[in-house]
């Protein structure tokens, strides 16, 4: 993710996002489709399957979709 700071500054960040997808093809779909409305430039660097099987929420509750 590239955006510009207040100083007019750019700055890079990265961030990791776990999606719940059949596949990585998928996955980077759904990244895309979340991110190209917004007001910051972002690349998909990499996309790998994870062998996480299970995700347990704990303290505030959280709505999922399936």
């Amino acid at each position: 993710m590239e955006f510009q700071t207040d100083k007019g500054h750019v700055k890079k960040k990265t961030e990791t996002y776990l999606v719940k997808a059949l596949s990585v093809t998928e996955a980077e779909a759904i990244v895309n489709d979340k991110f190209k409305n917004s007001t910051f430039e972002f690349e998909v660097k990499s996309v790998s399957a994870s062998r996480i099987c299970d995700v347990f929420y704990v303290g505030e509750e959280v709505e999922v979709e399936d």
